[in-house]
């Protein structure tokens, strides 16, 4: 029986964004995301943790290229999302508020699509600040 192993690794991209709900007035949305709910934006330095879990191939000794890994997360997330405005550069968050847990999802999706293994398990971990973050699946 072949031992499951979990690796990680962790990137890092700076976006703007707006949480702001369309459907509520300007009173409703100041009250709800106060801050982080200003007209012009406001951005974060996020750090992005992933974990793939999987069997050490015996071939390699590994679970994932790391590399192979580190590229895929740079070409499919962090290109995607550095330095760009989310609610106006990132076409996932036209009609999505870009909340740290929706973007989170976002970013799995994209990374499960990236990677196509099923025999591996995925984790996103996203910091938005040093003491904020979410992790999809929970």
């Amino acid at each position: 029986m072949r031992k499951k192993v979990a690796v990680f690794r962790r990137e890092h991209f700076n976006a703007a964004h707006r949480l702001h709900n369309p459907e509520w007035s300007d009173e409703k949305n100041q009250e709800v995301f106060g801050k982080c709910n200003n007209p012009n934006y406001h951005g974060h330095n996020y750090n992005l943790e992933v974990k793939l879990t999987g069997e050490i191939d015996p071939a390699t000794g590994y679970v994932y290229d790391m590399k192979m890994l580190s590229d895929l997360i740079n070409e499919h997330v962090c290109d995607r999302f550095d330095h760009k405005n989310l609610n106006l550069d990132v076409p996932e968050f036209k009609n999505l508020n870009p909340s740290a847990e929706n973007i989170v999802v976002v970013i799995y999706e994209i990374l499960e699509k990236a990677i196509n293994n099923s025999e591996l398990t995925l984790s996103v971990r996203l910091y938005e600040t040093e003491r904020n973050y979410v992790e999809y699946p929970a």
